[in-house]
């Protein structure tokens, strides 16, 4: 696998509380999540996003490196605390969120990499149309995809935002057109479209994108112009969902990487090809809810690559 994966997006340290009582406290983020689970599986990766020069910014670090996640890309800002996210399991292990961010006055302000045709861009969440850091982002990934690097999209767009819908629709559409492959579950497409269901999200999409991966709690479609397939992940009971979508991510990287697949490979892939990648990423969304942590585990990584 010689193609590089750079992905985009905000870093938090995520303190996950169950039962009311703080379980786990770890970096987190949603393209930081994604990065950690491609690294064990031994793609090469680099983090483009900022985080403070505190303690947490430097433990922040620690771990990315100790997990073979490049940071030369990392905008460290000074004098400023990393955020914080709180995320509340309910009975269904699924989590609330409760942010306590802090942004530098400049955004992004580092060196952005190169990527080259064979390279994935993933990129996402609210940092993703954050009207700061939107301009630095876009030209990027209009020249990343202008030399023939796969961009992955994941709106993981959520309902405190939706009272500013009007406002940041735009952006959204825009990174629908600018993405090869948009990742995205029914609660972001209902939001965002109005839509509940994958095949009313896919006419929507359609002529947009080349490939919509719709997801729910308990199935995957893999919708391109040729084709559609259908996934189903193992029958688990889980301890937390929290980076389950963020993992379901890495999977479909990780086989698009293992398989050389570039932008124009993806509307003549075969449904076994198809069927692959989708497994992989559906296992490894079930592999992470299984443990309170936000990425695969190393064991279970090396026994899939």
């Amino acid at each position: 696998m010689n193609s590089v994966v750079y992905t985009i997006g905000e870093t938090v340290l995520d303190i996950l509380f169950s039962d009311g009582a703080p379980v786990q406290a770890l970096p987190g983020g949603a393209m930081l999540n994604t990065s950690v689970s491609l690294a064990r599986l031994g793609t090469e990766v680099h983090f483009v996003s900022e985080y403070g020069d505190d303690r947490v910014g430097q433990m922040v670090d620690a771990f990315l490196l100790e997990n073979h996640v490049g940071t030369r890309y990392v905008y460290r800002y000074p004098g400023l605390n990393t955020s914080v996210a709180l995320a509340f399991l309910d009975h269904q292990r699924n989590a609330g969120y409760e942010f306590y961010k802090v942004c530098p006055t400049r955004r992004l302000a580092t060196a952005l990499p190169e990527a080259r045709c064979g390279d994935i861009v993933a990129f996402g969440s609210f940092y993703g149309i954050s009207g700061e850091v939107y301009p630095v982002l876009l030209p990027f990934l209009q020249q990343a995809s202008r030399k023939g690097a796969l961009i992955f999209y994941d709106p993981n767009f959520r309902k405190p935002h939706l009272d500013h819908l009007e406002e940041l629709k735009p952006r959204l559409m825009q990174n629908f057109a600018l993405a090869d492959v948009v990742r995205a579950s029914d609660e972001d497409l209902q939001l965002i479209l109005g839509v509940d269901n994958p095949q009313d999200a896919w006419k929507l999409l359609q002529g947009h994108c080349k490939v919509l991966v719709y997801t729910t709690s308990d199935k995957a479609w893999w919708f391109s112009a040729s084709q559609v397939v259908e996934g189903t992940p193992p029958v688990i009971e889980p301890v937390s969902t929290v980076g389950a979508g963020d993992t379901f991510n890495a999977g479909l990287i990780y086989g698009m990487v293992k398989r050389g697949v570039k932008p124009g490979d993806l509307e003549s892939l075969s449904s076994r090809v198809i069927t692959e990648i989708m497994d992989i990423a559906l296992c490894c969304a079930s592999e992470v809810c299984l443990s309170y942590d936000n990425y695969i585990s190393e064991s279970f990584a090396e026994a899939l690559r």
